[in-house]
C-alpha cells in the first residue's frame, strides 16, 4: 500500500476557518503532471482493491460527501479518484435543488433513500449541506432554524455511524480568482458551454456570504464521528491526490476482512 500523508492540517477543529487553509496549497511535490497522474493511478488501483474488500465483507458502509462552490471540482474528483474502481459497489448521488415532492417533507427526507447499503461506497455530489447554505445565504430560514438544522444533521450522521457507516466529508476549497478562470473557460470553450449556468454568477456575487455560511456549518457539524476536511482545490491534480489518499487511508483503517471460504473448498478440483 502507498504511504499516506497526515490529514490533521486539513481537519476542521474548534473555531477553524476556511481562511486558515490556502486553496492553492500544494501538498504533494512529485515532480510534475506526469508524476502526479502516475501516483493517482496507483491510488486509484489501491482504492479498487479496498472497495472490493468492503463489498466482499458486506457488513459496513462508506459515505464520501463532496461539497464546494461551483467549479470546485466535485465531478472531476469523482471521475479521477474512482477511475479504476468497479461500479459494482460504488454509487454516486447528485443533489440538485429540491423538487416539489422533496420540499413537502423534512429536508433530510431525500437523504435517507440514498445512504449506502452494506458493502457499498456511496459518493454524494453535494449533499444535505445544501440545506444550510442556499437557504441561509438567501435568508429563507432564520438563525434559529439554521441551528436546528445543524443539530438534525449531527443526529442524522450519528445514526449512520452507529449503524456501520464511515463518513468522510470533504469541502473543496477554491479561490474566487480560480473560480473566475474556470467559469470563463466554460464560456470560451463551446464544448463546455453546457456546464455554464447563470445561477453560477448569482452565487458568485454572494461569495463572502457563502464563505461565511461554510465557516459556520463546518464548525457546527465537524464531529468526532463525522469530521470535515477542507481540501485545497485550486490545483485539480493535488485535490484529487489528497482526496484519494484520505479515502484510501480511511478504508485501510477499517481493516476489512474477506468472508471465510465454504467448508471443504480447498479440496475442490475443477475438471
Amino acid at each position: 500500500m502507498t504511504k499516506l500523508t497526515s490529514f490533521d492540517a486539513f481537519r476542521i477543529g474548534p473555531k477553524h476557518r476556511l481562511a486558515d487553509i490556502k486553496p492553492n496549497l500544494k501538498t504533494f511535490k512529485l515532480g510534475g503532471k506526469k508524476e502526479e497522474r502516475a501516483q493517482l493511478e496507483v491510488l486509484a488501483l489501491e482504492l479498487n482493491d479496498l472497495q472490493n474488500r468492503l463489498y466482499a465483507e458486506g457488513q459496513r458502509k462508506v459515505l464520501l460527501v463532496l461539497q464546494g462552490m461551483d467549479t470546485s471540482g466535485k465531478d472531476g474528483t469523482i471521475r479521477w479518484v474512482f477511475s479504476r474502481t468497479s461500479p459494482l459497489g460504488v454509487r454516486v448521488s447528485a443533489f440538485k435543488a429540491p423538487s416539489a415532492q422533496e420540499k413537502a417533507r423534512d429536508f433530510l427526507w431525500r437523504c435517507h433513500a440514498v445512504v449506502p447499503a452494506a458493502g457499498e461506497l456511496t459518493v454524494w455530489n453535494r449533499s444535505h449541506y445544501e440545506d444550510v447554505l442556499v437557504p441561509v445565504v438567501e435568508g429563507w430560514i432564520s438563525k434559529e432554524q439554521t441551528q436546528q438544522r445543524y443539530e438534525h444533521i449531527n443526529h442524522f450522521e450519528k445514526l449512520l455511524t452507529d449503524t456501520g457507516t464511515t463518513i468522510v466529508k470533504c469541502m473543496l476549497h477554491i479561490s474566487k480568482d480560480e473560480q473566475r478562470s474556470r467559469l470563463q473557460n466554460r464560456l470560451d470553450d463551446p464544448e463546455k458551454n453546457w456546464k455554464f449556468a447563470p445561477e453560477d454568477l448569482t452565487a458568485r456575487a454572494k461569495w463572502s456570504d457563502y464563505q461565511q455560511a461554510y465557516d459556520d456549518l463546518l464548525n457546527a457539524t465537524s464531529t468526532s464521528y463525522a469530521p470535515w476536511y477542507v481540501i485545497p482545490a485550486d490545483d485539480k491534480r493535488q485535490r484529487n491526490l489528497l482526496i484519494a489518499q484520505l479515502l484510501n487511508s480511511t478504508l485501510q483503517r477499517m481493516d476489512m476482512q474477506l468472508p471465510p471460504a465454504a467448508p471443504g473448498l480447498q479440496d475442490v478440483v475443477i475438471e
